[in-house]
């Protein structure tokens, strides 16, 4: 798993990129709908700009992080949903933790 790790961390620098871009449709669209969240103010393009835009870099890196993860899965004694689980949250650490600095460093006086 130590491999897997560390590719998997290392796609994750990466991946803050579509992280950002699903939650900005995210929150611009279905959950401002629902009143969870304010849309941004100057966002009237519509959707089709983030389908054209936002489609291609989702669906690039998750084939990515898929054909990484594929030969690494079968080196592994781990059971086949425990490896993707682990995997995906190795992946998603360096946006967590880069919205856990923003967060902390948005708060201080």
């Amino acid at each position: 798993m130590g491999l897997s790790l560390i590719v998997n961390v290392l796609l994750g620098i990466p991946a803050v990129v579509p992280a950002f871009l699903l939650w900005y449709f995210a929150s611009n669209w279905p959950l401002a709908e629902l009143g969870w969240t304010r849309r941004e103010p100057t966002e009237n393009d519509g959707v089709l700009p983030w389908v054209l835009f936002a489609g291609p870099v989702i669906t690039l890196f998750v084939m990515a992080w898929w054909l990484a993860n594929w030969p690494l899965r079968h080196r592994t004694s781990l059971a086949r949903g425990t490896y993707w689980l682990l995997s995906a949250a190795a992946t998603a650490l360096p946006t967590v933790t880069l919205t856990l600095v923003v967060i902390i460093e948005g708060n201080r006086p």
